[in-house]
């Protein structure tokens, strides 16, 4: 637990910085903490019983350890995803009595918008205008390229809300 406190405490310290500037920090403070939590990892892995909790616990660190320090390279990424839990928690919180969602295609409708919705906010954008946009160009988009301009990333905010 101390490591991840640790990895947790440099995220506060570099919150406010470019993604750039955070991938430096990440790479000299967090990338060490990580080697030594891999250290203690590969050695404890082979002294806890793997169907203990904390064996089930290890096993599962070291299987997606690849995913759990992908952040370390890349400024733009975040250590976890609350942010995405926090945005579909209230759809998680009313599935079961949203009379739309009772087909698997009712609720993959449901998804499909959920995502965008979120990712056009995550992107800096009124969800309204973004999918007014997007379903009013989308028609048009014959290609994959056609198809990418319309996702959230690829509109400045003020383009896509003076719109």
């Amino acid at each position: 637990m101390q490591y991840i406190q640790t990895l947790y405490r440099i995220e506060r310290d570099i919150k406010l910085l470019s993604a750039e500037a955070k991938q430096q920090v990440r790479q000299s403070r967090s990338v060490p903490v990580l080697n030594e939590l891999r250290s203690w990892l590969d050695i404890n892995l082979l002294v806890v019983p793997p169907k203990s909790t904390l064996g089930k616990a290890m096993n599962y660190l070291h299987k997606q350890w690849d995913k759990f320090t992908v952040d370390a390279t890349n400024g733009r990424l975040r250590i976890d995803n609350n942010l995405c839990e926090n945005a579909v928690r209230p759809f998680m919180m009313g599935r079961k009595s949203w009379l739309f969602a009772n087909s698997v295609a009712g609720a993959n409708a449901s998804a499909n918008l959920y995502s965008l919705v979120e990712t056009a906010k995550a992107n800096g954008h009124e969800p309204y205008a973004y999918v007014k946009r997007l379903l009013t160009e989308l028609p048009s988009a014959n290609t994959l390229e056609g198809i990418e301009r319309l996702l959230p990333f690829n509109f400045k905010p003020a383009v896509l809300n003076a719109a």
